[in-house]
């Protein structure tokens, strides 16, 4: 099947299909028997993310046993810090913890940008293993974590409630702030370069945080660093199709980001009506969403029927299927069985 026939691929074009493609964020991960079992073998969070053969595998355990419409790599948005030079490592039920930029001379041991490569290379590994493995209908999603996130994590050294670590560096110290997210975005983009060369036909942008950001912040922050990755993209991987996510913008944040942005497609968090976002997003662009993640948990009569809402308010225009953010660890696999039977019944 050529790439441009498959359906993820044909709604990032803006086709108006009768049954949207889906896929879940996080739809590998620990919801699945098959994925705990897995990451035992590998050991640890990160062994796991650079074992390619691992690493493919539990791509691929979602698409076996759902027949999703596009695989997620498995990786984590905080293997390009670890590839600047960053410590990394994982505290057991708290999450990741990072070496912290506060500060010019933190900031002057980091890497360059375009020596991200070797660290990395188990990545490109994983998705050239996964355009063999994969059925020839699912396309393959690559992707990277924005820089203002991926910011946020290397200021604080772990995930923060308000990003404050973060907001308190641009404000004291603008010019490490600055010189910080400059380094990530030129990071990124030679990681996703090299995604996409090793077959990745689909890259989202996740910034998770963006919310965090408003007034003048967002568009500086969040929007005019995304559309730099996106058109150095465009310029060197023609073919590639973009997804971006700025998690928890406002209704404007949101519109303005689709434009100013070019993406072919934003995925929206669960704040937003999907009603609002046929009558104002939709008009400029593809839309991926927005499931509460939580209905996969209860699960029920109200999973079907918002499941079905969604896909109704959205039909009219080119809608991948998605979550609000990512299905959680106490997820029922059942329950996803049934919201797929919903929305392609």
């Amino acid at each position: 099947m050529k790439t441009d026939e498959k359906l993820l691929m044909r709604a990032l074009a803006g086709e108006t299909l009768t049954t949207p493609p889906v896929w879940m964020m996080r739809q590998a991960g620990r919801y699945l028997p098959e994925y705990k079992a897995t990451r035992a073998e590998a050991g640890d969070f990160l062994s796991l993310c650079y074992n390619s053969d691992l690493a493919t595998e539990v791509t691929l355990q979602p698409i076996r046993r759902y027949g999703f419409d596009a695989a997620i790599l498995f990786a984590d948005i905080l293997l390009v810090p670890q590839a600047l030079g960053a410590d990394l490592w994982f505290e057991t039920g708290e999450g990741p913890r990072l070496s912290t930029i506060q500060s010019k001379a933190d900031f002057n041991k980091l890497g360059n940008a375009e020596d991200v490569h070797e660290t990395l290379s188990p990545i490109y590994q994983t998705i050239r293993n996964l355009r063999e493995a994969l059925p020839k209908e699912t396309a393959l999603i690559g992707f990277a974590g924005a820089p203002w996130t991926v910011a946020t994590y290397m200021i604080a050294g772990r995930g923060t409630p308000d990003q404050a670590p973060a907001l308190a560096l641009m404000k004291d110290q603008p010019a490490v702030f600055d010189a910080l997210m400059d380094k990530i975005t030129d990071a990124t983009i030679e990681y996703l370069i090299q995604q996409i060369k090793a077959g990745a036909e689909v890259i989202k942008l996740f910034d998770s945080w963006a919310g965090a950001l408003t007034g003048f912040q967002f568009p500086k922050y969040i929007t005019r660093p995304a559309a730099r990755i996106a058109s150095v993209l465009r310029e060197e991987q023609p073919h590639v199709r973009l997804i971006g996510f700025p998690r928890g913008a406002t209704a404007d944040g949101y519109v303005n980001f689709a434009r100013e942005t070019e993406m072919d497609c934003v995925a929206i968090d669960g704040s937003i009506d999907a009603q609002w976002a046929a009558d104002n997003l939709q008009t400029e662009t593809c839309v991926q969403g927005n499931l509460d993640q939580r209905l996969l948990v209860s699960g029920g009569d109200k999973l079907v029927s918002e499941t079905k809402r969604i896909v109704e308010t959205l039909s009219q225009g080119p809608h991948i299927f998605n979550l609000g953010h990512g299905i959680t660890p106490d997820a029922d696999p059942k329950n996803v069985e049934i919201m797929i039977k919903a929305i392609r019944g």
